[in-house]
C-alpha cells in the first residue's frame, strides 16, 4: 500500500535533493555494514583487542550493523519513491527496529564513557564493578531497557507506530488517547546520554589534569602540553560526533511536530543514519590498534603482537601512578 503526504510536496519541488538523499543512505548503508562487520571480526580475532570497552563497542557495533542492515534499505527506498511502498506490518516492524537499535547505540557509548570514568577516577573498583558476568549484565540491560521501552508502543498504549501522514513515513503517531513518546524517547534518548558523557568525560578531564600538575615536576613542559592537548582533542571528537548526529532530530522533533519543514526532518534523520557508519572510521583514524586490526583481519591474519595495555588497572596504592597509567590508556582508547 502506498502512502503519500506532505513528503510528496518535498518530492515534487526537490525530486533531485531525494534522491541523493536515497545516494546517500545506500552509501551509509554499504560502509556501515562492512565497516562494523570488520569491527566485530577484529574484536573476535584479535584477543588483546578485547577489553571491557571492546565489549560495550561490540554491543554498539552489533547495533549499528542491524541498522544499517534492516533498517537504512527501506529508508533508501522510501527516499528514491517519495512514498512508503512496504505494508502496514513492516511500518510497524522498521520504526520499532530504529527506535530500539539507536537507544542501544546511544547506551553504548554513555555505558563506554562511564566506563573511562571509573578506569580513571576509581581504579581499586574497577575490576568489582567489571568482571565479565556484571559487563554481560550490563549489555543485556542495555538491550532490554532500550526495546522495552517499544512494547507499550505496540500495544498502543504510548502513541502507536505507523505511517505519519505529515511527514509520510513510519513513525510515531497519537494513540486514540492523543498519547505519544516520540518527544519523551528523542529527550531521554538524547539528553540523558548527552549529559553522562559530557559530566564523565570533564570529570577525566580533571582527574587527569590534577595528576598532570602534581606529576609535572617529573615532565617536560612540551610533554605536559602535548599529553593535555590529546585528552581534549579525544573528549572533543567524542562529544561532537554524539552531538552533530543526535542534536538536530532531537531538535526537529521537538520544535516542528507539525512537519512544517521537512527538509529539516530528512536532514536530521540523514545525520541520525551517518552515525551508524561514523564508529569504525573514528577507530580508524585515532587508534593505531584497531588499525593494525584492521589490517591483519582483511589480509586473513590473527592474533597478532599487537601493541596492547593491560585490560585492567594496575593494583598500586599510589593514586598519581595509577592515574598517569590510565591516562595512557585513555589517550590511547577509541573513539566511542
Amino acid at each position: 500500500m502506498v502512502q503519500v503526504s506532505q513528503f510528496s510536496e518535498l518530492v515534487r519541488y526537490s525530486r533531485p535533493m531525494l534522491t541523493a538523499a536515497g545516494i546517500f543512505t545506500v552509501v551509509i548503508m554499504v560502509v556501515g555494514v562492512l565497516g562494523n562487520l570488520l569491527t566485530l571480526v577484529a574484536l573476535l580475532r584479535h584477543s588483546k583487542l578485547r577489553t571491557v570497552a571492546a565489549a560495550f563497542i561490540a554491543s554498539l557495533c552489533i547495533s549499528d550493523l542491524l541498522f544499517c542492515f534492516l533498517v537504512l534499505p527501506f529508508s533508501a527506498s522510501q527516499f528514491f519513491h517519495g512514498a512508503w511502498i512496504h505494508g502496514d506490518v513492516l511500518c510497524v516492524m522498521i520504526p520499532t527496529l530504529r527506535y530500539g537499535s539507536v537507544g542501544v547505540s546511544l547506551l553504548s557509548v554513555a555505558s563506554i564513557s562511564i566506563n573511562r570514568y571509573i578506569l580513571i577516577a576509581w581504579p581499586h573498583l574497577y575490576q568489582k564493578i567489571y568482571s565479565r558476568l556484571k559487563v554481560a549484565i550490563y549489555i543485556s540491560l542495555i538491550w532490554i531497557f532500550s526495546y522495552g521501552l517499544q512494547i507499550p508502543i505496540l500495544l498502543g498504549k504510548w502513541g502507536v507506530y505507523g505511517m505519519d501522514k505529515k511527514l509520510g513515513t513510519c513513525s510515531i503517531n497519537k494513540d486514540e488517547h492523543g498519547h505519544s513518546s516520540k518527544t519523551a524517547l528523542f529527550v531521554i534518548g538524547f539528553a540523558l546520554p548527552c549529559i553522562i558523557i559530557v559530566i564523565c568525560y570533564a570529570k577525566i578531564y580533571w582527574v587527569v589534569r590534577q595528576s598532570h600538575k602534581k606529576l609535572q615536576q617529573h615532565n617536560t613542559g612540551n610533554k605536559y602540553k602535548r599529553s593535555e592537548m590529546r585528552i581534549t582533542k579525544m573528549v572533543l571528537v567524542i562529544f561532537l560526533c554524539f552531538v552533530v548526529c543526535y542534536l538536530p532530530i532531537t531538535l526537529v522533533k521537538i520544535f516542528d511536530q507539525e512537519v512544517k519543514q521537512p527538509l529539516l526532518h530528512v536532514v536530521g534523520y540523514l545525520l541520525i543514519y551517518l552515525s551508524s557508519c561514523v564508529n569504525p572510521v573514528v577507530y580508524v583514524t585515532m587508534n593505531k590498534q584497531y588499525r593494525v586490526a584492521y589490517l591483519e583481519t582483511l589480509r586473513c591474519k590473527y592474533n597478532s603482537n599487537l601493541d596492547s595495555q593491560q585490560t585492567q588497572p594496575p593494583q598500586s596504592k599510589t593514586h598519581n601512578m595509577s592515574v598517569t597509567y590510565l591516562k595512557n590508556m585513555v589517550s590511547q582508547s577509541p573513539k566511542v
